[in-house]
């Protein structure tokens, strides 16, 4: 009896040890992940980490709203990627298994979706109580598509600004805003880089960032490449990168960067080292997406040189067509996703939702009292910080009225980027590009390398104009020739 005795007793320690271990565990996992009985909601977002102090004063101001406005108890963990480029960064993560409930992309989405791992986002949207409500039509269309990305944003193509000061002061500016054809444009850039306006002298008249992806929304429209797939005379389609268009743009950007005034470095420039080169006054033109960037741009490039230098938004060069090219609706090239897999898939999107009513585009659009705005005599009055660094993470519907009023004095946006997304709508124009299979994916992903490489080495004076027959060749050869064969299938 005694032996039992004290087996029972050691089993009743035993296991008592083991409850006050798990209670224990269970205790530090509720203070890390479960404030309260909030739910965590793990977030990978590109500008957003843990380390960084103003993103996480950002989400507890939006986990406190959600409590206060929607009786919604949740509890934000950002999850880091290591320095460099995004979209592999993120790519890495999501393949090693682990995903995050709320996912920004920018680029690398496909792959994901087309794996059965991203979540249908239109039953959703349309039982929501604000987001259907501010859904633009090429949204709609990007999601009947693509329905798996979300980026409630203004039309945001890449548009051209210069510092006013130096503007102000060229004898060339009136004949480019009144004319701004190609060959305006060039006799501009080079006035920049060979006189001094006011005792200044940019090394070059423009940069890009890493491609010609950017100088490319001031000029395709006006050589004639106005969609992905151009109509010949015969009525069939070609891909406009291989045609006689894109020859004669080539030509040019190598005669820009043959008497410098495209940025010989623009190879290696990332977007902080565009952005540098601005603001530095080597660089005299950059361009930069329409809106709230360049809002940012006009709030730096005014704290470095003074109020003269307020931004002055550049039309897109004018020629056969004009614009800063097309809208493809295929998909969004960038969004916010849902984990297929995440337990709290309903939850995720009623913070989505959320961000879309009045009280979270506060959050969203605004930032915090006392330091990115004040209320005064019952206006919003913006702050130079908010200028300068305020960006909203989330949505921007178009026509935004806040429940509070912004002081005239300090504009939700500056002359040049309200200007820049008015000439976005102006030129508004449908691509009729379309989503390349998967069974030629890698194909087309070699094919665009090709022409990556091709178009520096033309550029760059390395291989002649003359050779672009070859590339066409080589293009057709690595499967351009089945791609185009696909689109006058899917185009006629």
């Amino acid at each position: 009896m005694r032996k039992s005795f004290i087996a029972i007793l050691s089993l009743i320690l035993v296991l008592g040890l083991l409850a006050a271990c798990t209670n224990k565990e269970e205790a530090g996992q509720g203070d890390k992940k479960d404030k309260g009985g909030a739910t965590t909601i793990r977030v990978v977002m590109k500008d957003d980490n843990s380390s960084n102090p103003v993103s996480e004063k950002y989400y507890d101001a939006i986990e406190k709203g959600l409590l206060e406005d929607e009786n919604i108890k949740v509890n934000f963990e950002l999850v880091d990627l290591p320095q460099g480029n995004y979209a592999e960064k993120l790519n890495l993560l999501l393949n090693s298994g682990d995903i995050p409930d709320m996912i920004y992309f920018q680029g690398g989405d496909q792959a994901m979706a087309d794996q059965g791992l991203l979540e249908d986002l239109r039953p959703y949207i349309k039982e929501s109580k604000y987001l259907k409500d501010i859904v633009q039509p090429f949204n709609e269309k990007r999601l009947e598509n693509y329905p798996y990305l979300l980026w409630i944003k203004p039309l945001a193509p890449k548009v051209p600004v210069i510092r006013g000061d130096w503007f102000n002061k060229m004898e060339t500016s009136k004949a480019l805003m009144e004319n701004p054809t190609v060959d305006n444009y060039y006799a501009f850039f080079k006035e920049l880089v060979e006189k001094q306006p006011g005792g200044d002298k940019p090394k070059y008249a423009i940069t890009v960032a890493g491609d010609i992806a950017e100088i490319d929304y001031m000029f395709d429209m006006a050589f004639g490449i106005d969609k992905t797939w151009l109509q010949k005379e015969d009525g069939s389609y070609e891909y406009a990168r291989v045609s006689k268009q894109q020859k004669e743009k080539l030509e040019f950007y190598n005669k820009l960067y043959k008497e410098g005034l495209l940025d010989p470095q623009y190879l290696t420039k990332q977007w902080d080292t565009k952005e540098k080169a601005f603001f530095d006054g080597d660089a005299a033109i950059i361009p930069g997406t329409a809106g709230k960037v360049i809002d940012i741009y006009e709030g730096k490039m005014v704290q470095v040189s003074g109020e003269e230098a307020s931004l002055v938004m550049l039309p897109p060069a004018k020629g056969e067509y004009q614009g800063f090219g097309a809208t493809d609706v295929t998909k969004e090239s960038r969004g916010i996703a849902i984990s297929a897999n995440s337990e709290n898939k309903d939850l995720v999107f009623k913070i989505l939702d959320y961000m879309a009513s009045p009280e979270g585009q506060m959050i969203d659009r605004f930032g915090f009292e006392g330091e990115h705005y004040n209320v005064v005599d019952g206006k919003l009055q913006l702050t130079d910080k908010y200028y300068s660094e305020w960006f909203a993470r989330f949505w921007e519907p178009a026509d935004y009225m806040p429940a509070t009023p912004v002081d005239d004095t300090t504009p939700l946006l500056s002359e040049s980027a309200e200007k820049s997304l008015q000439s976005a709508e102006e030129f508004y124009a449908e691509d009729n590009s379309f989503i390349i299979p998967e069974e030629y994916v890698a194909n087309w992903d070699a094919m665009q390398n090709l022409y990556m490489e091709f178009t520096t080495d033309i550029i760059t004076g390395k291989r002649p104009i003359s050779d672009f027959e070859k590339f066409v060749k080589e293009w057709n050869e690595a499967g351009g020739e089945q791609i185009t064969e696909l689109a006058n299938k899917n185009l006629r």
